[in-house]
């Protein structure tokens, strides 16, 4: 049974507590109040500002949740506006060590909970006595990283609205099984952590770093601090978990880590160290899904556009949100639709009947079909082509989940071939109007390959913009 931790602000107060303590207590919870509620004030302020001045260029990301919506604005943001990126680069420090700290949670209950596991899960050489050993003492080494897990959960959504989601989100199927095949059951930890839309993370976080005052909300500063020391002094027994069975088990439980743990965990020495600084292909892997519609204001740094501001809405792709998309339709220059062309052998998280590929091409047909969008741009990024060919790679038959495709190459570039004509098809049947569609096969973890396509998105919205004002 694992304890319930509270997010309630303040904490209860000591059983032995003196009224001086009391008092000083009260008089610290005051403070902090009042500079959290500056802080939410100017936030607000900046919100209401920037809402007044409406931006030059809207786009619309669609695409079922982990399409690569959010990746796709970081490359944008990375490639038009760098110094804004980079200033960010602290903040998503915290995401990615509990996006560390989290799996290797998650890893320790795997290994130490039998009953957590599917009995599908094979027998294999981490079963050993001598392996089991080595995990529970370094479970007992690792155990502090549950703590920085708290830690680092708060500071990113300090009025507790944190959503931890499991890792296992889209499960892997068997071609010839009808079944729903999850490939975990059981009560496990969650390995991610969603935050609400519109919650400001990243300016909480950088204003938590410049304050030189008292504890701004819930969690001080040196507790961050705190955490990168204890993350980097775990770093070796990480490491030796990672090598001992982590990779093994994550293989037998099915859970696809490519862009994800496996990319930081691969590299644990660098990223717990106590000097780390992420990287930019860190930034692109760090994980923290968004609960409802989220909007980015980008101010263009490229001399060509200096100053010009592109707002992009990027919406919840579960099932569940889906029903806010249309309420976005309305004046927006450009959709950008995300088709994760990996998913040809998973399942929908919140319908586990539904295979992921399937409902990616229907809703693709829905989005061409809205005459909401009839003057909107559409470019189309059949997504994730490292996943795929690494998929088609290890042996897994494209023709066994999509019938349509028998007797073609098992290979990715006529995959994502057939996958794009096949899209293309669908948006000349239904579009309302005769409108060109721009698509592209891309890789969003990989910021050379996207800067071609970036630049062509760019100029392919400006050049819609300027159609619709009569400049062109």
């Amino acid at each position: 049974m694992r304890a319930t931790v509270s997010n309630a602000w303040p904490p209860e107060p000591p059983s032995n507590e003196t009224e001086a303590q009391k008092a000083t207590r009260l008089e610290a919870e005051r403070a902090a109040k009042e500079i959290s509620d500056d802080i939410d004030k100017a936030i607000e302020a900046e919100r209401q500002e920037l809402r007044r001045n409406k931006p030059q260029t809207k786009v619309l990301l669609l695409g079922q949740a982990e399409s690569g919506k959010s990746t796709m604005i970081k490359n944008f943001q990375l490639y038009f506006c760098p110094a804004a990126f980079f200033a960010e680069a602290e903040a998503w420090r915290t995401v990615i060590h509990l996006n560390l700290a989290r799996f290797v949670n998650f890893l320790l209950h795997i290994l130490t909970n039998p009953r957590s596991s599917s009995s599908r899960r094979p027998r294999t050489s981490t079963t050993t006595a001598e392996v089991a050993r080595d995990v529970r003492i370094l479970q007992m080494r690792l155990s502090p990283l549950k703590q920085v897990e708290i830690i680092l959960s708060r500071a990113l959504s300090p009025d507790g609205t944190g959503v931890a989601t499991s890792p296992v989100s889209s499960p892997t199927l068997s071609p010839t099984d009808s079944r729903v095949n999850a490939p975990w059951t059981g009560e496990v930890p969650a390995t991610e952590i969603s935050i609400r839309s519109g919650s400001g993370w990243k300016n909480m976080m950088r204003r938590r770093r410049g304050s030189q005052t008292q504890r701004p909300v819930m969690i001080q500063l040196d507790e961050l601090d705190d955490t990168r020391k204890v993350i980097d002094a775990c770093k070796e027994d990480i490491a030796a978990l990672w090598k001992t069975a982590g990779a093994e088990i994550i293989g037998e439980i099915g859970i696809d880590t490519h862009h994800h743990a496996r990319y930081f965990l691969d590299d644990v020495q660098r990223v717990a160290d106590i000097e780390y600084f992420p990287t930019t292909d860190d930034i692109l892997r760090a994980r923290l899904r968004t609960v409802g519609v989220e909007e980015y204001r980008l101010t263009m740094e490229t001399a060509a556009e200096k100053g010009n501001d592109w707002l992009f809405y990027d919406v919840g792709g579960s099932r569940s949100q889906r029903t806010a998309w249309a309420s976005y339709f309305d004046d927006v220059n450009a959709v950008v639709f995300l088709c994760p062309m990996s998913g040809f052998n998973q399942r929908l998280e919140e319908d586990r009947k539904v295979n992921r590929l399937a409902d990616s091409l229907a809703l693709w047909e829905q989005v061409c079909k809205s005459r909401l969008l009839t003057n909107a741009t559409f470019i189309l990024l059949l997504n994730k082509a490292d996943v795929l060919f690494a998929k088609l790679k290890s042996g897994i038959q494209f023709e066994d989940y999509v019938s349509s495709y028998r007797g073609r190459p098992n290979k990715a570039e006529n995959v994502a071939e057939y996958l794009r004509d096949q899209m293309i098809r669908t948006h000349r049947i239904h579009s309302p109007k005769k409108r060109h569609l721009h698509a592209h096969i891309t890789c969003a973890v990989e910021p050379k390959i996207m800067a071609t396509v970036l630049i062509s998105i760019r100029d392919t919205v400006l050049v819609n913009v300027l159609q619709e004002t009569s400049l062109l």
